[in-house]
């Protein structure tokens, strides 16, 4: 399973557009799409309307943009129903949501046309690390002893796996990511450049005689689950005594900071420069607007909206499936919006003083 250091020369830098040509009769099926025209015409790539070329695919959601896609130089269109009924004048892939459609195809397309596994000659990989045979591993990354990276997992270039680590299958470190000791990834794991996995927590305890700051423990684990995402430049760190964990199928945005002993959970999106401070707990489904500000031991519960800029006070609890919450301190929207109401009528009238 171990693989070895070889005289192998390969690029990566490839991996983020390319795709592997396919018939759209196969993309079709991988899709369970119901196909109208060629299936025989050839895919390798997709695009927006604007930008398509030959051998692209697009996507439509209504049916008032469907005769600009048919004009466009696109190899195939992913259309709605709306598209299932007469002739086209190139092949139409008809599904019930395009757009879901063309994000899986775009995901398939890229994934027959990764790099040939190996590992690049500049690499440094401990001798102790156990690496599947196919998985990727690009210029001077770093690879530290007892690691484990499962198949087809890439790992790019200035990249720095620390002792004790476990990748999944699956999985794209893209450049310059550090992973910090002991921490576990799951499948599928897309982790964006220049991402921090599993530092340390901001924990201290004053001295009241001193007055100064000594570090508490942050000797704890950071466990991330299938198929999450976490953009660039974001820090998740681990926890302190315990586990900081990022549930399945979560995506992050970049430039969010993930306290310790954060427990996020599953299929929850969270937008950019979004601060989670420690101990907080934010169930699933749940959606976080950008710039969100949530103080340590918040609970976000199943379902509930963040919107962009809203602060959330220590310890406060946050309940409302599908209810969108937004302001500082958060309260549900209708109540904000009327205080902002009422606050307009008290300043006009006093001008008017």
């Amino acid at each position: 399973m171990r693989a070895q250091v070889g005289k192998l020369s390969f690029l990566l830098d490839g991996c983020y557009t390319r795709a592997m040509q396919r018939a759209v009769k196969d993309v079709a099926e991988f899709l369970g799409a119901s196909l109208k025209g060629d299936g025989h015409a050839m895919v390798s790539g997709v695009a927006s309307l604007q930008s398509a070329k030959a051998g692209d695919l697009v996507f439509v959601e209504d049916a008032k943009h469907l005769r600009f896609a048919l004009a466009s130089q696109a190899g195939a269109v992913i259309a709605g129903e709306f598209a299932a009924n007469g002739a086209h004048a190139k092949p139409v892939l008809v599904v019930a949501h395009p757009r879901l459609a063309f994000a899986r195809a775009a995901a398939w397309l890229r994934s027959g046309g990764a790099a040939t596994p190996g590992i690049h000659p500049t690499a440094v990989v401990h001798t102790s690390a156990r690496l599947a045979h196919d998985v990727q591993i690009a210029e001077r990354a770093i690879i530290r002893e007892n690691v484990v990276i499962g198949e087809r997992t890439i790992v790019e270039a200035g990249s720095v796996v620390g002792p004790d680590v476990k990748i999944g299958r699956d999985c794209h470190i893209y450049p310059n990511v550090t992973v910090y000791p002991g921490t576990e990834i799951s499948d599928r794991v897309v982790v964006h450049a220049g991402a921090v996995l599993g530092s340390d927590g901001f924990g201290y305890v004053r001295d009241a005689k001193t007055g100064r700051y000594e570090k508490f423990p942050q000797i704890g684990r950071l466990m991330i689950e299938d198929d999450v995402e976490i953009g660039a430049n974001s820090t998740i760190d681990r926890g302190a005594l315990d586990v900081t964990r990022i549930r399945r199928g979560t995506k992050i945005d970049n430039l969010v900071h993930v306290g310790h002993n954060v427990d996020i959970g599953e299929d929850v999106v969270i937008a950019a420069q979004t601060g989670l401070s420690g101990s907080a707990v934010v169930e699933n489904n749940v959606i976080i607007g950008g710039q969100v500000g949530i103080a340590d031991h918040v609970r976000i519960e199943d379902g509930a909206i963040l919107g962009a800029q809203s602060g959330i006070p220590s310890k406060k609890v946050i309940r409302g499936k599908g209810v969108v919450f937004w302001g500082t301190p958060a309260r549900p929207i209708k109540e904000y919006l009327k205080e902002l109401a009422v606050l307009a009528r008290l300043a006009k009238k006093r001008s008017s003083e």
